[in-house]
């Protein structure tokens, strides 16, 4: 025995197959049963050996070899009622070329142990009294094909030949069920109620907003009729609401009726505040807030965020049409705080933004409008405190919400949405000094957030989500830009900038954030096209231009580009960046083209700063010799990784080449032309000593490489 194989299986093998052995005893002892009584009911004549067979399993075989026409006799139960026994009728010879041979069905686990061979009735069988008999086709053919011969399977018919077809099992399908089909949107259940319920709420609350402010244009009627009328009106829809929800099927009408009164109750309060001055603005605020709070109690209590989601969208678009005040935003802002407490109990994200927008689409409007029109110094400030509180209160419902759901990111969007007026704020106001202000405080507090999940013990107690750690330091990003446009001069706005990259890059470096690497590169390559502006190759190469606008603020931009590429290079490292040698490559042909162009604009800033007439030429020629040395420095790398590290030496070489083309160039065509007398001859004495250490060492590498390869 192969000893690969597991006895274990080989014996609940064995077990398995004895058991289905026996299941099939069972069902060959069942159905030779129901065979001997189906056929009680027809008697026939019989000649030769009988084989007696008992209904209850019981069997003798006289003689197990005669011929198969074998009449049968019935013992037992069916003989008790004196049916006769049925004899099996004789077949003929079945020709080969039928394709037909006479089964035999062996029927074992019978009396004794003995397997019995039964053969197949011929003909058709006659209907039983009260029943309909159903022809069954031949294997492989479907119900209404023909038979073989030609001639349809009615009764009766017989084959060429006196040969009768045998009829076989009824062949199965696979049965593959489909797809369900949907019904159309307007079919599906509850669909058109729903639409129809919205459309009612906005059409009757359109009319409350007629009732308060079209009705007192034209005259009719008095303030406190109107009022009277729209209060005791949308109390009555509130009362109906909950009658028509405590009844089956009313919920989609109950909470349409409900949130049209409390909407309604709502711009009443409104127009009392602002339209009919009945109510201080405080005092109006307070009664909102009630009426707003009321109604997302009920809807908590209902467990409907339609019913919310409708309340405050209700009362947030129609509240326009009742004022344009700046009171508006004290109501839109009632409105986002009244819903806060919602998110410590109910998942519904759909609030989060029906909430939030209507208060800051209309705060970034009025930061825009005084922006442009000069508003009194009253109005921004109401105004900034607006953006100030949809902020805080924007952060406060993302904090909540993600302390108990970490996968609400709609929460933490809708914060990124409620930092936007704010982060217009500084529009509001003129000068340098307040924006800058405004915009520093606001970056430090956003980026404050960033960071506290990076905080073991404070991220720990805060359970502040990722996408809101996400959120808030891209707002506080902006608003950091906006700081350093509003700190600094144009001059030294490369510098700001740089300085910024590079801590974002510190700290992506540190962290292994690629997201903080991401906001780090984004203010580089801001930095990098502001001085790009600044020191630009026109610049560089035209005298006038250069003493018109370089001078040390550029050269410490220059400086701090070369600082920013070195933590660059360090962060890449560290997120594994540079761990293919492909991707090390292009990196690093980038970062040596910036640092080749910081260099120069260093050496000429630096040059024209000094204020000398010869300094710029002075800096273009120390520029030449940096390119030659690091063409030097590319090429001596290039020839000593050439035998390791092959990819990485030809592109170093390539490089090399190239710049040391690019520094003679720059010798002959322009140092030659613009340069001194002393200047000249030094920048052409080191850049040929630097051509002759390294044509030298060029041509050693390669004769080396030329003996190894004739040695081996």
């Amino acid at each position: 025995m192969n000893p690969a194989i597991d006895p274990r299986l080989i014996a609940r093998l064995s077990t398995e197959f004895t058991s289905l052995g026996e299941q099939l005893n069972v069902l060959g002892r069942d159905l030779r049963t129901l065979h001997t009584q189906v056929l009680a009911d027809f008697p026939g004549t019989a000649t030769g050996a009988t084989e007696k067979i008992d209904v209850q399993g019981a069997i003798s075989q006289d003689d197990p070899q005669s011929d198969p026409a074998v009449p049968i006799a019935m013992t037992g139960a069916v003989a008790e009622q004196g049916i006769p026994p049925w004899t099996a009728p004789a077949y003929g010879p079945v020709p080969p070329s039928s394709g037909w041979s006479r089964p035999s069905v062996p029927v074992s686990g019978l009396a004794g142990g003995q397997g019995t061979a039964y053969p197949p009735v011929a003909g058709p069988v006659p209907p039983m009294p009260g029943r309909v008999q159903a022809t069954v086709p031949p294997m492989g053919m479907s119900a209404g094909q023909m038979y073989p011969g030609g001639a349809p399977a009615w009764p009766g018919w017989s084959a060429p030949g006196g040969q009768q077809p045998m009829p076989s099992l009824p062949q199965q399908r696979r049965v593959v069920a489909g797809r369900p089909v949907r019904a159309p949107w307007w079919q599906r259940e509850g669909v058109i109620s729903r639409v129809l319920a919205v459309a009612g709420v906005a059409v009757t609350l359109i009319g409350v907003v007629m009732l308060l402010v079209l009705a007192a244009q034209a005259g009719f009627f008095g303030p406190v009729p109107r009022v009277v009328a729209g209060a005791v009106f949308s109390g009555a829809l509130v009362a109906v609401g909950a009658r028509v929800f405590a009844k089956a099927g009313g919920r989609v009408g109950g909470i349409a009726l409900a949130a049209t009164g409390i909407a309604g109750g709502y711009l009443d309060v409104v127009a009392m505040t602002t339209l009919y001055k009945w109510l201080d603005p405080v005092v109006g605020y307070v009664v909102a807030f009630g009426i707003a709070a009321g109604g997302v109690a009920l809807a908590m209590r209902w467990r409907s965020q339609g019913l919310a989601v409708l309340v405050l969208a209700g009362a947030a678009l129609l509240a326009p049409f009742v004022t344009t005040e700046l009171a508006l935003l004290g109501f839109l802002i009632v409105l986002q705080i009244a819903a806060l407490p919602v998110h410590l109990v109910r998942d519904w994200p759909w609030l989060h933004v029906v909430r939030t927008l209507p208060a800051v689409l209309t705060t970034l409007v009025a930061v825009v409008g005084i922006a442009l029109d000069s508003g009194t110094r009253a109005e921004r400030f109401e105004v900034f405190a607006a953006a100030i509180v949809i902020a805080v209160a924007g952060l406060a419902g993302a904090v909540l919400s993600g302390r108990l759901r970490a996968n609400d990111v709609t929460a933490s969007l809708s914060f990124g949405a409620a930092t936007v007026p704010l982060l217009a704020a500084p529009l509001l106001f003129s000068g340098r000094v307040a924006p800058t202000v405004v915009s520093g405080v606001f970056s430090a507090v956003l980026l404050l957030v960033a960071v506290v999940p990076w905080l073991p013990k404070l991220g720990a107690a805060a359970r502040i989500p990722g996408h809101l750690a996400v959120v808030s330091a891209l707002a506080g990003a902006v608003a950091l830009f906006e700081a350093c446009v509003g700190a600094v001069e144009v001059q030294t706005l490369p510098s700001a900038l740089f300085i910024v990259a590079m801590g974002f890059l510190a700290v992506a470096g540190q962290q292994r954030s690629r997201f903080a690497a991401a906001l780090g590169a984004a203010f580089g390559g801001l930095a990098a096209l502001s001085f790009l502006f600044r020191a630009d190759p026109g610049t560089l190469a035209a005298q006038p231009e250069a003493e018109a606008h370089l001078g040390l603020s550029t050269a410490l931009s220059a400086v701090f580009l070369l600082a920013a590429l070195v933590v660059a290079a360090w962060t890449a490292r560290r997120l594994g960046l540079l761990d293919r040698e492909s991707d090390a490559t292009v990196l690093s042909v980038f970062a040596g083209i910036g640092g080749l162009y910081a260099v120069t604009a260093l050496t000429v800033s630096l040059g024209v700063a000094t204020g000398s007439g010869d300094g710029f030429l002075a800096g273009h020629g120390i520029a030449t010799v940096v390119w030659m040395a690091a063409a030097t420095a590319a090429l001596l790398f290039g020839l000593r990784r050439l035998a390791r590290r092959s990819q990485q030496a030809k592109v170093a070489l390539v490089a090399g080449l190239i710049l040391t083309g690019a520094a003679l160039a720059k010798l002959f065509l322009f140092d030659l032309a613009t340069l001194s007398g002393l200047l000249r001859a030094g920048a052409f004495l080191v850049v040929g000593v630097l051509l002759l250490v390294v044509g030298t060492r060029y041509a050693r590498v390669f004769a080396e490489m030329d003996s190894r390869t004739r040695s081996a």
